[in-house]
């Protein structure tokens, strides 16, 4: 298992990197290669630029100026996301890494003579998670629409293989959040990683 972990907040100390480091451990408990970007502590730089969005459709040379983070989800087979909701959605920070990293020929194919609509780009990706907290209820991240779950787990999740096992667990609440909770939330994180790293149904043992 190759697992590239996108992780997104400012603050090392947050509860945030407390989820990070349990989605983690439960990859390496597993025998996983693990992969991390730190976007904030790389100082990603999140905005689309004139020059890269003018060069969008020029395959490869449009994977230039993200060529590493390009090549990390290329190598993974299973794609993680840990991140604050934050006005019900993706923070600005990982929107951009979507809109600067899952290019044309990348995560999807362009319409073309054969084709009026994209294709997916993803089909290595057997396994997305994603893990997040917000200060809003469940009840009202649900009736707002739930955007950054949704273009996760909906919009990347249709580019990955048919049939891929996917993972969601959110903290509502936090900011009336407590030890407890925070506990458990923790334990709910393990829980649904153990279940997403698990033999997939239609893997095969090989004897040698």
């Amino acid at each position: 298992m190759r697992a590239l972990i996108v992780y997104c907040h400012p603050d090392p100390g947050s509860f945030t990197a407390a989820v990070r480091d349990v989605v983690r451990d439960r990859l390496r408990a597993a025998g996983a290669e693990v992969r991390l970007l730190d976007l904030y502590a790389r100082d990603f730089r999140p905005v689309l630029s004139r020059d890269e969005w003018q060069g969008y459709l020029d395959c490869p040379g449009n994977a230039g100026p993200v060529a590493d983070d390009v090549a990390a989800l290329r190598w993974c087979d299973t794609l993680i996301f840990v991140y604050p909701t934050w006005w019900y959605g993706l923070p600005a920070m990982l929107k951009g890494w979507l809109d600067r990293v899952l290019l044309p020929d990348v995560a999807f194919l362009m319409p073309d003579a054969g084709n009026a609509t994209i294709r997916p780009g993803l089909h290595h990706v057997t396994r997305l998670g994603v893990f997040t907290t917000g200060g809003a209820s469940r009840w009202l991240t649900l009736f707002v629409g739930a955007a950054g779950k949704r273009t996760l787990l909906r919009g990347v999740g249709a580019l990955c293989a048919p049939g891929r096992r996917t993972a969601f667990a959110m903290h509502y609440l936090m900011d009336s959040s407590t030890p407890a909770s925070r506990a458990r939330h923790l334990r709910r994180v393990a829980q649904r990683m153990d279940r997403l790293i698990g033999p997939l149904p239609h893997a095969k043992e090989i004897r040698i």
